[in-house]
């Protein structure tokens, strides 16, 4: 997998990959670059086989401070309603490429988590917090609606429509005990353990069927859109596909023997 960027911070250990953003004295905004080299890498993870498991962590205490005030709000007073559009969509796609990845992305997230980097962290299949967490969909507060990249369809799936719906009206920042007890945040750690339980989760998740695992990621975003009919349906195709898989025999196998499976991801 590619780790030469240049907007954001990369690397990739034992099938993880992690990234951040970089620019930790300005709680890590994104700017036009970073936004669209992070939508390329993550459709990139759909054709490659190193990378089993994506955390994207914080940096210096901060997750994300979201479009950068200079970077990008500034010009964007000044852009054509044509160039608006692309921008809007060229955001959107960083969503798209996150949810369609094929692989579980985990946002660690510390501190200001705001705007696109609630976004962000939103996208995520699995948050860990800190308890300095503050998670704000802030959209209001700069003159725009709450809907952006896809946080009416998606918040309201994860937190409920009455709770998304205060968060997207009044751009207030969800505090790390109000998103753990939302079911936002998966679990929450002090921040000297942030790293190492995102870690953790990722390597767990790693050394796992991730065939499985990227039809797990599919259907989640797939079974939005459907009927239960439908859903059962398709889940049916997929866990016969599933059961053509070389780890679904090694599980088989390693059960008959007692013994621990090792899946191969294939």
């Amino acid at each position: 997998m590619r780790t030469d960027v240049k907007h954001f911070r990369c690397a990739v250990k034992d099938g993880v990959a992690t990234v951040a953003l970089d620019r930790p004295e300005r709680k890590n905004p994104l700017t036009f670059e970073s936004y669209a080299e992070l939508r390329d890498w993550f459709r990139d993870l759909v054709y490659d086989d190193e990378v089993k498991v994506v955390v994207f962590a914080s940096n210096g205490g901060n997750f994300s401070s979201g479009g950068d005030v200079h970077d990008i709000i500034g010009p964007l007073t000044k852009m054509s309603m044509k160039e608006l559009l692309n921008f809007t969509r060229m955001t959107g796609d960083l969503v798209k490429a996150i949810v369609n990845c094929g692989r579980p992305v985990i946002a660690a997230i510390d501190g200001v988590c705001v705007g696109a980097g609630a976004i962000i962290a939103m996208a995520s299949d699995l948050r860990i917090a800190t308890p300095q967490a503050k998670v704000g969909f802030l959209f209001t507060r700069v003159g725009l609606a709450g809907c952006d990249m896809g946080a009416c369809a998606i918040l309201p799936r994860i937190i409920g429509q009455g709770r998304a719906a205060e968060l997207l009206y009044t751009g207030r920042s969800m505090s790390a005990e109000e998103g753990a007890a939302w079911g936002f945040h998966n679990k929450l750690v002090a921040a000297d353990q942030l790293d190492a339980e995102a870690l953790e989760w990722a390597t767990r998740l790693a050394a796992g069927p991730n065939f499985g695992h990227m039809m797990t990621k599919t259907m989640l975003a797939q079974e939005w859109s459907m009927s239960i009919e439908q859903a059962i349906e398709a889940e049916a195709q997929a866990q016969a596909i599933c059961m053509q898989t070389g780890d679904f025999e090694r599980a088989y196998k390693a059960f008959v023997a007692k013994e621990r499976p090792v899946f191969e991801g294939n």
